[in-house]
């Protein structure tokens, strides 16, 4: 990741399974992984030799190993999350070393500091696979794109799995409002405007309001409209590598900071009411996301006291999308919003419906789901 190698943790320390261990007798080196691992945010156990068969060399969540003591290693029993720490990668005896060892990974510095520190930070937090991150955008204003994401975001938190809603639109009034949550205390993206580098996933999740069993990252009603791409860059890094679901509601016009959120989305849904106007509009955003999203999906809006010329297989068609499905008309919200209800809170309504049989088909990886072809039909 871009930026400065600094670990931030805003709201927390992070780091629960503990630092790596070190194993190496060479003090440069070990002044190299002390840093590193300060950059990461952690706290290491050093060895000066092979550690005892009980003790950390099974325990450490990583490994790292000085070329050095590569050697009387050799008897050690193989796990995962080995890295062998060398001068020349060009020098095939480390290569050796570190088949003997089972390194998963040969390093050199100062030339793999980066990844190093990203390694070491994620054994430390315990990161898994990454989320998976869906986009939601309206295809003209008004749409219902923001009600659309709290809906999913709140149907994937009743299921079970741990997810988070990120605002992605600084001129939409705050996701927060829409979940009834403006009130909760937690940190708000102006918060996050002098992020770089590494945010710590653990950190940020626990800093976030929480609503509905859901993290919420939103904007404040403050004047501040705009954080620097390199905040959200390292930002949406954060809560993916959180693992679960992240939603990201975002805006039509895509600026650099929104360019950064969607870089990092898996599957777009492109929210199209099912009217003239809102096709001509939807053509033009579905152009403009569709230079960074490779999987970019139509979801069909139906739109009260319109006649049905316009079919969704149709405008699917021309959009060239695939249609991830029809979201009917749901007419209500609005009073259950003001009872306190999030969107999707009915799980009998056509959005709650839509947004498990959305969560159902959608595999793990963002590829294409089942049943979906190019041009919106279904095979």
């Amino acid at each position: 990741m871009a930026g400065s190698m600094a670990s931030e943790r805003p709201g927390g320390t992070g780091g629960d399974r503990g630092g790596p261990l070190i194993i190496t007798e060479d003090e440069r080196l070990l002044d190299d992984l002390l840093r590193l691992c300060a950059a990461a945010g952690t706290l290491p156990e050093v060895a000066y030799g092979p550690p005892a068969p009980a003790g950390g060399w099974e325990a450490a969540p990583l490994v790292l190993v000085g070329e050095d003591r590569a050697a009387r290693l050799d008897g050690a029993g193989r796990r995962a999350g080995v890295i062998l720490i060398g001068s020349d990668a060009h020098d095939p005896g480390l290569w050796k070393r570190a088949v003997a060892i089972g390194a998963e990974r040969v390093v050199t510095l100062p030339g793999d500091e980066r990844w190093l520190v990203d390694r070491i930070a994620d054994a430390a937090e315990g990161v898994g696979p990454p989320a998976l991150t869906v986009g939601v955008i309206g295809g003209r204003g008004g749409a219902g794109a923001s009600t659309l994401a709290c809906a999913l975001a709140v149907t994937a938190a009743r299921s079970g799995r741990p997810a988070m809603l990120v605002d992605g639109d600084p001129l939409g009034g705050g996701l927060d409002v829409l979940l009834g949550g403006e009130r909760e205390k937690g940190l708000r993206w102006p918060d996050f405007a002098a992020s770089r580098g590494r945010v710590a996933c653990g950190a940020l999740a626990e800093s976030l309001p929480r609503l509905h069993a859901l993290r919420v990252l939103s904007w404040d009603r403050g004047p501040e409209a705009a954080i620097p791409p390199e905040a959200v860059r390292a930002v949406m890094a954060a809560a993916r590598r959180g693992g679960g679901v992240v939603v990201v509601d975002l805006p039509r016009q895509i600026d650099e900071a929104a360019a950064e959120a969607l870089a990092q989305v898996d599957v777009g849904l492109l929210l199209v009411p099912m009217e003239v106007r809102a096709f001509a509009a939807s053509r033009r955003v579905a152009a403009g996301v569709r230079a960074a999203l490779r999987d970019l999906r139509m979801v069909a809006r139906g739109v009260p006291g319109t006649r049905a010329d316009l079919k969704p297989d149709d405008i699917a068609n021309l959009l060239e999308l695939p249609l991830a499905g029809e979201l009917p008309w749901e007419g209500g919200l609005l009073e259950e919003h003001s009872r306190g209800a999030p969107p999707g809170a009915n799980v009998r309504g056509p959005l709650a419906r839509f947004c498990a049989e959305f969560w159902e088909r959608v595999p793990a990886d963002g590829g294409p789901a089942s049943g979906e072809t190019r041009g919106g039909g279904r095979a």
